[in-house]
């Protein structure tokens, strides 16, 4: 879904102004220019916004794409629910039931919405995740 970079949370104007300088002016750009791991690099380098802050913004570009999750993305990342991955592994009964404590039951989606979030969450991941560093050596 098409949303502005003011959606996103935690971005500043600066950065808005920055990534617009480059071309990106809604949320559905910066995912497919984040997506991978050297285009992160290569977007950091040009615009001074740190690889890490644009995965931030690249995983809550992701969670955008979700069909019907939108209403319920506060209470999502209020669980924890950050990226794909995050919502890949959740339960859906337990996610539904959480939903429906957080805001009752005609508020809350059904389960089969919960259901299809997850699966979802796999057909939408197209983020390349950093490399985890390797363990320093121990030096006895």
């Amino acid at each position: 879904m098409y949303r502005t970079l003011e959606y996103l949370r935690g971005i500043s104007a600066d950065d808005i102004r920055k990534l617009r300088a480059r071309g990106i002016q809604h949320t559905n750009q910066l995912l497919h220019r984040t997506s991978l791991g050297i285009d992160r690099e290569r977007l950091s380098k040009r615009t001074g916004i740190t690889a890490e802050r644009l995965l931030e913004f690249t995983h809550q570009c992701t969670l955008l794409e979700v069909s019907g999750m939108e209403r319920c993305l506060p209470i999502i990342r209020r669980f924890g629910i950050e990226s794909m991955r995050d919502l890949r592994a959740q339960d859906a009964r337990t996610l539904h039931a959480r939903l429906v404590d957080a805001v009752g039951l005609a508020g809350a989606p059904s389960f089969s919405d919960v259901q299809y979030w997850i699966s979802q969450a796999t057909a939408l991941d197209i983020v390349e995740e950093p490399e985890p560093a390797p363990p320093l050596p121990v030096v006895t």
